[in-house]
C-alpha cells in the first residue's frame, strides 16, 4: 500500500529543502502566486485545486453552496494556462500570498478547501497563519507523501531524489507528458471525459512550475506543524483506482499521518478515486455539509 500511494502521486505529476515556514515576500491584496474566481455571496470558502489542475475542478461544489457561501476559487499560476509567477517557490508563495489576500479582503474565519497538493497548502495555512482559517477541508491528501513509501524519509533525504525529478518536469517534452497523462489519468479519475479535462489543464501548464511544486512536494513535512492547527478539520481520502489497495491499509495510512492533528474528522470515499470531487461528488458534499 506504501508503494502504491506513492507511485500514485508520481503518475499524477507525470514521472516516467522547502519546508512549511519558508519566508517569502507577499504583497497584500495583489496576488501573483494565483488568481482567484469569486462567485456566490455569504460566509467566505476558499478553495484551492490541486497539482496542475484549473480551479474549474471545483464547479460542481461551486454550485453547491454559492447561494450560502461566498467562494474564492484559486488557480496556482503557471498551472491550467495562468501565467506563471515569476517566483522561484511555489506552495510557500501560495500560502503568504493567500494569507495577505484573506487579510486585505477581511475575510473572517473562512472555510478553507483543498485537493491534494492544494490540501497541503491549506494545511500549512492553517499552521502558520491560524487567524486566516475558520475550518479546513483536506480532500486526499497527505502532509509529508513520501512518509507513506518509506517511514524514515526526511526532506533532507529526498532532497537529491526530488532535485533529479524537478528537472525531469521542467524539460519533459509536451508529447512526452500528454502520452504519459493519457495512460495515468484514468487511475486517478473515473469519468473519461473529465480525464479529458484534465489532460487539457496539465498541458497547457508550465514545466518550471510542475517541477518545482513536484520538488515542494516531496521535500515539505508538515507533521510536526499539525499540532498548531486550530480549526476545526475534515480530512477526506480515497483508495479506490490504487492496484492491490485496501480500505483498512487506507484508513491507517491517513489515521498515521495526521495523528498529530486532535480532533481531526477522517473519513474515506469508497466509490471515489484520487478527484473525488468529481467521481462522488454527492458523498463528499453529504461529508462537507455534515462538517460545516
Amino acid at each position: 500500500m506504501r508503494q502504491l500511494i506513492l507511485s500514485a502521486f508520481l503518475l499524477l505529476v507525470g514521472i516516467g529543502c522547502t519546508t512549511g515556514s519558508q519566508a517569502v515576500r507577499a504583497e497584500p491584496g495583489s496576488p501573483t502566486a494565483f488568481r482567484v474566481d469569486v462567485r456566490g455571496h455569504g460566509r467566505p470558502m476558499i478553495l484551492i485545486p490541486g497539482f496542475g489542475s484549473s480551479g474549474a475542478v471545483w464547479d460542481g461544489v461551486v454550485a453547491h453552496y454559492q447561494e450560502r457561501f461566498e467562494c474564492h476559487v484559486l488557480t496556482l499560476s503557471g498551472f491550467a494556462g495562468v501565467s506563471g509567477s515569476g517566483e522561484s517557490t511555489v506552495m510557500p508563495l501560495v500560502r503568504e500570498q493567500l494569507a495577505a489576500y484573506v487579510a486585505a479582503h477581511h475575510l473572517d474565519k473562512p472555510v478553507v478547501v483543498g485537493h491534494s497538493m492544494g490540501g497541503v497548502i491549506a494545511l500549512s495555512l492553517a499552521a502558520e497563519h491560524p487567524e486566516a482559517v475558520g475550518q479546513l477541508v483536506v480532500v486526499d491528501s497527505l502532509p509529508f507523501l513520501p512518509a507513506v513509501n518509506d517511514p524514515s524519509a526526511t526532506p533532507s533525504s529526498l532532497n537529491e531524489m526530488a532535485l533529479g525529478f524537478r528537472n525531469v518536469l521542467m524539460s519533459q517534452p509536451l508529447a512526452q507528458r500528454r502520452a504519459y497523462q493519457r495512460r495515468v489519468l484514468p487511475t486517478l479519475i473515473s469519468d473519461p471525459a473529465k480525464v479529458e479535462i484534465a489532460l487539457d489543464w496539465s498541458m497547457k501548464s508550465e514545466g518550471r512550475t510542475l517541477g518545482q511544486a513536484f520538488y515542494e512536494m516531496m521535500t515539505t513535512d508538515l507533521r510536526p506543524a499539525l499540532g498548531r492547527i486550530r480549526a476545526p478539520v475534515l480530512v477526506m481520502g480515497s483508495w479506490a483506482g490504487i492496484p492491490g489497495a485496501t480500505r483498512a491499509a487506507a484508513e491507517q495510512t491517513f489515521h498515521s499521518q495526521y495523528a498529530g492533528l486532535s480532533g481531526a474528522r477522517i473519513v474515506l470515499a469508497d466509490r471515489a478515486r484520487h478527484f473525488i470531487m468529481w467521481d462522488d461528488p454527492r458523498w463528499l458534499m453529504q461529508q462537507m455539509d455534515s462538517f460545516l
